[in-house]
């Protein structure tokens, strides 16, 4: 690069823009701290940051699947009734309510079989996009649609209740101190960071996102990537339903998952995430999230009801998507 085409994009990375593109989330992440050290009671206390990681958990395991997803220009809406789904089969499974008796073997299923089943819906979200060429905001609004009724009907509308120590671990549990759902979102988070930064998937992925015309003449196999993006994606929201219902010692279909779709895309879009596709920031929608939960937990710590969170968390998307086209035009 010579220094005149240097120095025209040196200014591009000074403008406001550029620099809000770039640093923005974690900027608004250093606020919300500062804000709440100053103005909410404990908020340094060990119990907040365990109540704001138990929270946090479940919307990184979700938007990191939704990152992959957006990664190829698409969008999953039907993540939060995959969490139903998942979270409905589960206790059914370890409370032999399937024709299976409680036991080490129920136990084992009550956390594969619901993945299993979430994924095949995924792949099922895939093909519609993908084969049938149905636009992805209307092939996954069928699941969203759907996918919380099946849970409703599967059982019955009841909410479960339940206690299972071995099965709670996951929701409930601790690893020398740290609890066992925060482990599995740093898990799933370095995983899919290698995945997008050190396998040939996670170049496709980005290729495909980038230039999917391209990608195909370059002999990337854009049908399989498309399809296995929305696979992850609907295994990260089951797995993330495990972990709710688990936490919560109940599975209730009308509730689990509720809203997640919003929140995943907002942690997506406020980590930097392209949502026109081409770019995977995993680390940046770690961040994202939590500045969606530090909103939240904001709001609720000083009297704000829970609605008001839905308006900042669109408020968020609409701000972030701006910033990102004006330093696209930039």
């Amino acid at each position: 690069m010579t220094l005149a085409t240097e120095a025209p994009a040196a200014k591009r990375n000074l403008r406001p823009a550029a620099i809000a593109s770039r640093y923005g989330t974690f900027l608004a992440f250093l606020a919300l701290v500062v804000f709440n050290m100053a103005v909410t009671p404990n908020f340094l206390s060990l119990q907040t940051l365990n109540v704001n990681l138990t929270q946090v958990a479940t919307i990184v395991v979700v938007a990191t699947g939704m990152t992959l997803v957006i990664a190829t220009g698409g969008i999953d809406l039907s993540v939060g009734s995959l969490m139903a789904v998942a979270g409905a089969l589960a206790p059914m499974l370890f409370m032999g309510q399937l024709g299976i008796p409680p036991g080490p073997l129920a136990l084992v299923l009550s956390f594969v079989l619901p993945v299993l089943l979430v994924m095949a819906f995924g792949w099922f979200n895939g093909m519609l996009v993908t084969r049938f060429r149905i636009q992805p905001i209307i092939a996954t609004l069928v699941l969203f649609i759907a996918g919380r009724g099946i849970a409703q009907v599967a059982t019955n509308g009841n909410l479960q209740v339940f206690k299972n120590d071995a099965f709670q671990f996951v929701g409930l549990g601790r690893v020398f101190g740290i609890p066992a759902q925060v482990i599995v979102m740093v898990v799933i988070v370095l995983a899919a960071d290698w995945l997008v930064r050190r396998t040939a998937l996670g170049r496709q992925i980005l290729a495909v996102g980038g230039n999917e015309k391209a990608a195909r003449l370059a002999g990337v196999p854009v049908v399989r990537v498309k399809t296995l993006v929305y696979v992850l994606s609907a295994a990260l929201a089951g797995v993330a339903g495990l972990i709710v219902v688990a936490r919560n010692s109940a599975s209730d279909a009308n509730l689990v998952g509720l809203g997640m779709e919003l929140d995943a895309i907002a942690a997506v879009a406020v980590g930097g995430t392209l949502l026109s596709g081409g770019k995977a920031n995993i680390y940046g929608t770690v961040l994202g999230a939590f500045v969606i939960q530090l909103v939240r937990y904001t709001l609720l710590a000083n009297g704000v009801p829970d609605a008001a969170a839905l308006i900042v968390k669109a408020g968020l998307i609409i701000v972030a998507v701006y910033i990102q086209q004006r330093a696209a035009r930039g």
